[in-house]
């Protein structure tokens, strides 16, 4: 098969006419996704083999599982404007090339430094990976087959991360924890065999020099957003390091909407935020994987500690949400066919918050998994319906030139949506555990109280060695852990409640035409 290269002045004839070939660009860009979304989660299963394994601290085994996070949230813009400068196949098979160089190092790497060293080469090769992926899907595909296509692709990128998860906690279990990174291994090879004959090199004329002073401040910001984002809620909000990457990531953002706003050939043109398909779709991403993050944070604990599961049967816990987010993924574009984008967005946030209100009101340590798999179930479906429309509101809101772009901007938003989620949903859960169990733990000795107080992993340990007061410590830090639970769930139905009234005041007006990618003024 050829490749094909575009320009910015072509229209939707340019797309891909054989099915046969439109289908291979699909397993390509989604295999490809994959393995990139289940790198992000798939070392969180191996923290005690990686601390053993290197004699390192948990502060530095965090920094093996998050440089990698960091890397891709910083360089996902700028490589994404370079894929539609240079070639969307050869970014994506460079990344591919990178991606799989770098997970080869870390399965055999001797010492921590080379770890960290490998893991940032991920994180360059997936945010070359991740944005080329659904501008692939945006250039290839016509209208009526675009969304079904963005539809595969929202599934692997909401549920891929936790199938990840389950595959390498049962690759941890069963072999070793080396053995992780031969998933996205065999992932990169699968699609690079695929995407060298079917992906086409869509590329466009560049107009202009490349915004580097764009790059930079998007760079810093991102970096400076996430890294916050994920140490405070371990710092704490006001510790030093928290506040000095919080006041570089603000002035970065705020130096870079001033020069994107003046510069002639913009990295991301902030005026696109106009549109309603931009605003709602980045706003709804944001807060719904926002609010999946901090759902996945509380639920491991329960599952572990609280049940006392094993970290494979509690990433299979998670299991019906994914597989049920997936589905509604894929189903999403049936249902926005017929009534609309942003109805389809409403009704699937309407169903995450419904779930997340029935894990909120019957989650309870006597019932078990039973009294939150309802919610799962029903928030899974909820956001698959919400996510499809909304991807494809984002990529139909900037032309057809800078898709690149607009891919980036959606995986952006959904990779620091999930680190607020789990910074101020895990901040919440902290505070109700600790403001309730003190009251719990009347006549236990102060040095038991103050460790259990802590968190409920900690009460957990500390009843191995309280005799007597073990029952009370046990039971008190469930108590506490369960209405930790609650307040933070509620607050995130109310920030759901508020984000359906956004998109139904805000959400697009009408499903993107066949064209909207190639106008000069984006589709409301």
């Amino acid at each position: 098969m050829t490749s094909t290269t575009h320009t910015g002045a072509e229209d939707d004839a340019a797309v891909i006419d054989d099915p046969r070939r439109r289908r291979a660009i699909l397993w390509a860009v989604c295999i490809a996704l994959m393995a990139v979304v289940a790198s992000v989660t798939g070392l969180n299963v191996a923290q005690p083999h990686l601390a053993m394994t290197f004699d390192a601290s948990q502060g530095q085994v965090l920094w093996i599982i998050n440089t990698y996070t960091l890397t891709l949230a910083a360089l996902l813009l700028p490589l994404g404007a370079l894929g539609d400068r240079l070639g969307r196949k050869l970014v994506l098979i460079v990344g591919l090339a990178v991606f799989g160089i770098a997970n080869i190092a870390g399965a055999v790497a001797p010492v921590m430094e080379v770890m960290l060293a490998a893991r940032l080469l991920s994180g360059v090769g997936a945010a070359m990976i991740m944005p080329v992926t659904l501008s692939v899907i945006t250039w290839s595909f016509p209208d009526k087959e675009r969304s079904k296509a963005i539809g595969m692709w929202s599934a692997v990128a909401g549920g891929g991360g936790v199938l990840g998860m389950f595959l390498s906690a049962l690759l941890v279990d069963v072999a070793s924890w080396r053995w992780l990174f031969a998933l996205p291994i065999v992932l990169t090879v699968a699609s690079a065999v695929i995407g060298i004959r079917a992906v086409p090199n869509s590329r466009e004329a560049a107009l202009g020099r490349f915004d580097v002073i764009g790059a930079l401040t998007s760079i810093v910001a991102a970096v400076g957003f996430t890294f916050a984002l994920h140490e405070a809620p371990t710092l704490g909000w006001a510790d030093p390091i928290v506040l000095a990457t919080l006041a570089a990531a603000v002035l970065a953002i705020v130096v870079f909407i001033l020069w994107e706003l003046r510069t002639p050939f913009p990295l991301l043109d902030i005026r696109h935020f106009r549109t309603r398909g931009l605003s709602s779709g980045t706003t709804l991403l944001l807060v719904l994987f926002g609010v999946q993050g901090g759902v996945s944070l509380v639920l491991y604990p329960f599952f572990q500690v609280v049940l006392g599961w094993s970290g494979l049967l509690a990433t299979a816990g998670l299991m019906p949400m994914a597989l049920l987010m997936m589905f509604g993924s894929v189903l999403a574009p049936r249902l926005a066919a017929r009534i609309g984008a942003r109805a389809s967005m409403v009704i699937g946030l309407t169903g995450a918050t419904a779930g997340l209100a029935l894990m909120a009101a019957f989650v309870s340590a006597d019932g078990g998994y039973l009294t939150v798999l309802p919610g799962l179930i029903v928030m899974g479906l909820g956001a698959g319906l919400a996510m499809t429309p909304s991807t494809e509101a984002i990529t139909s809101s900037l032309p057809r030139k800078q898709q690149g772009v607009a891919s980036a901007l959606n995986d952006l938003t959904r990779e620091l949506g999930a680190a607020l989620g789990v910074a101020l949903l895990g901040g919440l859960l902290v505070a109700g555990y600790q403001s309730t169990i003190g009251d719990r733990l009347d006549g236990v000795p102060a040095d038991l109280a103050a460790t259990a107080s802590e968190g409920i992993a900690n009460a957990n340990a500390a009843s191995q060695h309280a005799g007597e007061h073990a029952g009370q410590i046990i039971t008190a830090a469930q108590d506490a852990f369960i209405a930790g639970w609650q307040q933070a769930m509620w607050v995130g139905v109310a920030v759901m409640a508020v984000l359906i009234v956004f998109v139904l005041i805000r959400g697009p007006k009408k499903p993107p035409r066949a064209d909207a990618v190639d106008e000069k003024e984006p589709v409301s």
